[in-house]
This record gives C-alpha cells, structure tokens and sequence, in this order.
C-alpha cells in the first residue's frame, strides 16, 4: 500500500486546487478544524476535489469565523475514475448509509440507486447519499467521490444500460459455487454491479434479469446475506478477481 498521510485532517472541497489558489472553508469546516481539531492559524490540512489530487494547505485564519485553506504542494495526483458502477436497491437510513460508505471504500465509481419491487424503501435523500461518500473518501484517503444519481425504476436501468458493459446480478438462487472463475470469464469488460433489496428480487425480475444477453448471475455462497452484507461481499468478489486489486485485467 502507497504511503500516504493518514494523520493530517483531510477535507473534501468543491473548488479548484492549485498553488497558492486560497479556498474559503464553510461553516462545517471552520467548526471541525478550529473548534474540534483546535488547529491553528499556519497548521497543515490535505485537500481533494476529486478532480486535482491531494493537496497539502496551509490554515490562514482571518477571524473567527472565516478561514482560508491555501494549497501549497500536491501530495498525489489525481487516480482515473473507477469504472466499476454499483447499482443498488435503497435500505432503510442506516444501513444505507452504511453500505454507501463501504461502497466508497471498495471503489465504485457510480452510486445508481435502482427501484425494485420489493424495496423497503423507495424515498432516498442523494444528498445524504453524497455526504456519506465524502466522508468515507476523507477517511480512508480515497481520492475519487462516487457521483450520486438519482434513483430509477430497475426497468429504465436495464433498458438504458450502455453498450459494452456487463451486469453482475447477484442472485440468492443461484447454485452456490464459488463466483470468481465465472467473473474471471468476463475478462475486462466494465461491470456494473446489481444488488436487489432485503426481499430480494421478484419472479418477474429475476426472469428478466436472466433473460439479458449482458448479465451475468453469481451466487455470494450458501448462506442468506442481509442487503448491505451482501454489498460488501459482492463488491470484494468483482474487484478481487476483475477490478483493479488485480493488475492484469486487460
């Protein structure tokens, strides 16, 4: 694992990063820094955009309530965009904040939340949804924000999926052999992943899934998983044998 600086607060910021390009922190910011962290004017912070890589800032303190973040040395450049889509069936508020987070850690590039018919909840706050991506990428030094869209029918989904990619359909009822050599046969088409709700996915759905020329289905193993358990695992499978914890996937 590269050796990156996990000691220095990190923030999330919307401007563009350059040297000596001052960004104004926001409320939140001036709070957590000043007030919990109890830095002062002249400390380090390191900063990311998702677009411009990491960069060491200097605090320039104006007043109580209004402090600069001055970037002064990039740290690490910018890494590609994951491609790696996860498609996903809202949970209740907790446990999709939970499964976002470990989404972001596991390197999605997409959080596309998809409505099934058996989702236990269909109302989804995207910008809680995003909140909970940044702050997973703040701490664990991630440096790519999965964008957040809007949720859609999975029907829409399936009918505008783009050419040239392949769905990972994770289906409960599917003979329980091990699912690696099977994501290996896909060699490095890009995937999106699909995981269906706490109910799993209806008759209609799974026929339909099933009846696509670019999913494929793998089992998660013998055992019943609950919805975000289910994420973790799916995603550790797919980046284990076809994502980019593996260097030949070309």
């Amino acid at each position: 694992m590269p050796d990156h600086d996990f000691k220095s607060p990190r923030l999330f910021v919307d401007a563009a990063l350059g040297p000596d390009a001052p960004v104004e922190a926001d409320p939140a910011q001036v709070n957590y820094l000043l007030n919990v962290m109890r830095l002062e004017g002249g400390a380090n912070v390191l900063l990311f955009n998702g677009r411009d890589g990491e960069w060491r800032a200097r605090l320039d303190r104006q007043s109580k309530k209004r402090l600069f973040l001055v970037p002064e040395t990039r740290t690490r450049p910018q890494p590609a965009t994951p491609s790696l889509r996860y498609l996903f069936a809202p949970l209740k508020s907790a446990r999709l904040d939970y499964m976002v987070q470990k989404a972001v850690e596991m390197g999605a590039g997409v959080l596309q939340p998809v409505i099934t018919q058996h989702v236990q909840a269909p109302r989804l706050n995207v910008d809680r949804m995003h909140a909970n991506a940044v702050e997973a990428a703040e701490q664990c030094g991630i440096l790519n924000v999965p964008e957040c869209r809007e949720p859609m029918k999975l029907a829409d989904a399936l009918e505008t999926m783009p050419p040239g990619r392949r769905l990972v359909f994770c289906d409960e009822r599917e003979d329980a052999a091990s699912p690696i050599e099977t994501l290996r046969e896909l060699g490095g088409v890009p995937v999106d992943l699909l995981i269906g709700p706490e109910g799993g996915f209806s008759s209609e759905e799974r026929q339909r899934l099933r009846g696509l020329d670019f999913v494929t289905a793998i089992s998660l193993g013998p055992r019943i998983l609950r919805a975000d358990t289910a994420a973790v695992a799916a995603l550790a499978v797919v980046q284990a044998a076809i994502g980019d914890w593996t260097p030949d996937t070309d």
